[in-house]
């Protein structure tokens, strides 16, 4: 026993020694301890890629794709891996988020979009999403997970598995939204200042940004940016990253740093702002999806979050979900068939029925029994659970509803799961049809005066005057001249 323990440890040391005599950090240049190899990093960004597009959505703007794809090859290529084949992608979400995945996909939410207020801006958080890609961040995060589990390391080091991309990618999701430290968002800062300035931008505009971030999650009643929930913030972030910038201004006196305020602005022209009632949108605890002409109850004080691939509800307690979805199976017996396969559950029983007129498959299943040995059945035994499913053909289409709760609860749950999937019935409002969301309309100043003044012009309610001063990264009482550029919000 003692020698194996022994040799494990030898093994484990070795396995050490080698990793990090061979891993140099692209850009500090010293040697690191690395358990995650460049090839392993690209086929976890591959096989994250999808999941991320699924959950998200592609914002669908020709004109903002192209610029984002141009402004990070020509920045990809300047940096310190310019070897990767970098991808970027604007992302249809509302939320203001930036972030890369390892391997050099690096995506931007419309959300973060509307607040940017030139190119620089942009080019700013780009260099630092690309600097976490080429700083190796994630690869040092997953290293150092891996070597806080002793055990679980000894394990990887004499399992050929552990080479495998396939086992690397199970990992993906949880791994990259993994918080970075502060010094990694430090780093990236300063390769945000280093990336934009080195292709033409001024990166004072980066420090400007961080205000609007911070401003976001001050008192003006916003909500944390996720971009601050994901990318801890560095003491005296602003400053900092304003003086690393004044430092790259005085190496090239004399050169012209970009800003592109007006460029940028009438690219944005247009853009979808805050919530796409065309994806879906609740009212009067009702679910509306113009674009699917549907619509279904919410169960009142029941949290929903909508995503393109399906629409999840649960009551603040977590004691039951509800799942909407769309099949991809032809007919109702396939996707009933599709749950049971999918969830490894246990049909108890099924039959055919209607629901407001269309065929309708209702289905109650249970999670299969798993095969495990008695002792750890006793301790890790999970509470069975119980699902009410209805496959529901419209439009030519199969619509799926799953409740989910555990089996001792599920006689108190499925009245609201009937409530809810009864209540499913084809959308016929024209004012509900219609809904159309906000965006981002760019304005002409028509005479210098106050940005509060600006916004009276444009008969802006008084009421969002703080957002709109936010979105602009302007205060109130900021002088605009005759002939500005300014951000609104219209339909």
């Amino acid at each position: 026993m003692r020698v194996t323990i022994i040799g494990n440890l030898l093994l484990v040391l070795a396995f050490v020694l080698l990793a990090d005599s061979c891993a140099v950090n692209p850009v500090s240049g010293k040697k690191q301890l690395m358990l995650l190899s460049e090839d392993q990093e690209k086929a976890l960004g591959l096989e994250s890629d999808p999941g991320i597009l699924a959950s998200y959505g592609v914002y669908d703007d020709a004109k903002l794709q192209q610029f984002i794809t141009e402004k990070g090859k020509k920045m990809g290529a300047i940096s310190h891996r310019p070897n990767l084949d970098y991808k970027f992608k604007v992302l249809d979400s509302p939320v203001v988020n930036a972030f890369a995945v390892p391997g050099g996909y690096v995506y931007f939410t419309r959300g973060i979009l509307a607040y940017f207020n030139n190119e620089a801006q942009f080019a700013g958080v780009l260099g630092h999403e690309i600097g976490h890609v080429t700083a190796r961040h994630s690869a040092q995060q997953y290293s150092q997970q891996i070597l806080a589990q002793a055990g679980l390391m000894i394990g990887m080091v004499v399992s050929e598995d552990f080479r495998k991309y396939a086992e690397v990618a199970n990992v993906g999701v949880s791994l990259l939204f993994l918080k970075f430290s502060r010094d990694h968002e430090s780093e990236s800062d300063k390769l945000g200042v280093a990336y934009s300035s080195q292709i033409g931008y001024d990166a004072h505009e980066m420090a400007k940004f961080f205000n609007t971030l911070s401003r976001l999650s001050g008192d003006e009643g916003q909500s944390l940016p996720t971009f601050l929930s994901t990318h801890p913030n560095p003491d005296d972030r602003n400053k900092k990253v304003d003086e690393m910038a004044g430092s790259w201004v005085q190496k090239s006196p004399g050169t012209k740093l970009d800003v592109n305020r007006d460029s940028y602005l009438r690219m944005i022209d247009g853009l979808v702002y805050g919530e796409d009632p065309r994806q879906g949108y609740v009212e009067n605890d009702n679910f509306y999806h113009p674009e699917l002409k549907l619509q279904y109850a919410v169960p009142s004080g029941w949290q929903l979050v909508n995503s393109p691939s399906q629409v999840q509800m649960a009551p603040k307690d977590g004691k039951a979900l509800m799942i909407f979805t769309l099949s991809q199976e032809k007919t109702l017996q396939a996707a009933a068939q599709g749950l049971l396969t999918q969830y490894q559950l246990t049909k108890v029983s099924s039959r055919e029925t209607t629901i407001n007129g269309l065929p309708a498959l209702e289905m109650v299943a249970e999670q299969a029994a798993q095969a495990q040995d008695q002792q750890q059945q006793q301790q890790q035994q999970s509470p069975p659970v119980r699902l009410l499913t209805y496959q529901i053909q419209y439009n030519g289409m199969i619509y799926q509803f799953l409740g989910v709760t555990e089996k001792a609860n599920y006689t108190s749950y499925e009245p609201t799961f009937l409530n809810v999937i009864k209540s499913f019935k084809e959308l016929k409002e024209a004012g509900k049809l219609n809904r159309q969301p906000e965006r981002i309309r760019i304005k002409t100043v028509d005479r210098s005066g106050t940005f509060a003044d600006a916004l009276k012009t444009f008969n802006m309610p008084e009421k969002r005057h703080k957002e709109l001063a936010i979105l602009n990264g302007m205060e109130l009482n900021s002088p605009v001249t005759k002939g500005m550029l300014i951000k609104v919000v219209a339909q």
